[in-house]
């Protein structure tokens, strides 16, 4: 094991685990550990899928835990809530944000109750009335699995017939599934670093849909940095994200989505509250936009553990 150089003591970065997004997470996880290796920190990898679950954890007595997470059992806030009972540090937001940041349709209540801008949406189940759920919300639509990320289980509907399809899809990965009016423009992304807003990304795909391989494994998906708006709408964008963010009460780093549709009007979309961190990832690529590599990005995330 490293020795600890920096007064951090006892780093176990989290990854892996056994939710669908496990192979993205392995991947963060690593590149996150192999960072605090660089930086002198005392780090480990831990896979609790793999090495003994939370008592296996808990037996490294670890001093703060890096959640390198993703997906349910990661950021839902059953780890968050697990750690505080054992009185570890860890970072990124507490239980309560945890929870409603990997719920997209009670972020989207939250959202909604304080007039924050979001596109309509509304539940399905195996019954629903197609036709009348593209009639309310509109077409196209999007329909997606309340707690997956990394766009696991979505699908952009063109037509009545093809909801049902798109709902059994989603379902695979959910027992919660929703629809979503979709917002035809350009899709950014900003991340939250402590109490500030790095420079926001414009995601542009060939295909038109950041779906999984456009995130993770395509080369031929565009990031925009600068991403193109006028200053004034940048710093409009990036005051509505710090409004997301803390409206659902998230904390330390993060990721906000939005859509910009024709007539310049933003549309929050999601939180991320454990974003990625491969060579792929948005929040590296704005870091060191803003000045700050990855090596920094990692221990400024690090620095955030215990604040949530």
């Amino acid at each position: 094991m490293t020795t600890d150089v920096t007064g951090q003591g006892r780093v176990v970065v989290l990854y892996g685990g056994d939710s669908a997004e496990r192979e993205v997470s392995l991947k963060s996880g690593a590149a996150v550990l192999a960072s605090l290796q660089r930086s002198g920190v005392a780090a480990i990898g831990f896979d609790p899928a793999e090495q003994g679950g939370l008592a296996g954890l808990e037996a490294l007595k670890p001093d703060v835990v890096f959640i390198a997470l993703h997906g349910r059992g990661g950021e839902d806030g059953t780890l968050q809530g697990a750690l505080e009972l054992l009185g570890i540090p860890y970072t990124g937001s507490g239980v309560l944000a945890s929870a409603l940041g990997m719920d997209k349709q009670r972020t989207k209540l939250v959202w909604q109750a304080l007039g924050l801008p979001t596109p309509e949406s509304e539940m399905l189940g195996p019954d629903a009335d197609w036709a009348a759920v593209a009639e309310r919300l509109g077409l196209p639509l999007i329909v997606k699995p309340v707690h997956e990320g990394s766009t696991l289980g979505i699908t952009i509907v063109e037509s009545p017939e093809a909801l049902e399809a798109a709902y059994r899809d989603a379902a695979r990965f959910d027992a919660r599934v929703m629809a979503e009016r979709f917002v035809s423009g350009e899709e950014y992304t900003v991340t939250l670093l402590g109490d500030s807003a790095l420079p926001a990304i414009r995601v542009e795909v060939p295909n038109g849909f950041y779906d999984y391989e456009a995130k993770y494994l395509s080369d031929e998906t565009l990031y925009h940095l600068p991403c193109g708006l006028a200053a004034e709408d940048e710093a409009r964008l990036a005051e509505l994200s710090r409004e997301a963010f803390a409206a659902i009460g998230c904390d330390g780093w993060g990721r906000v989505d939005v859509m910009r549709d024709a007539g310049g009007r933003f549309w929050l979309l999601e939180v991320n509250t454990v974003p990625g961190m491969t060579d792929h990832s948005l929040v590296p690529q704005a870091a060191a936009h803003a000045g700050i590599d990855f090596d920094a990005l990692v221990r400024r995330i690090l620095d955030t553990a215990g604040r949530s």
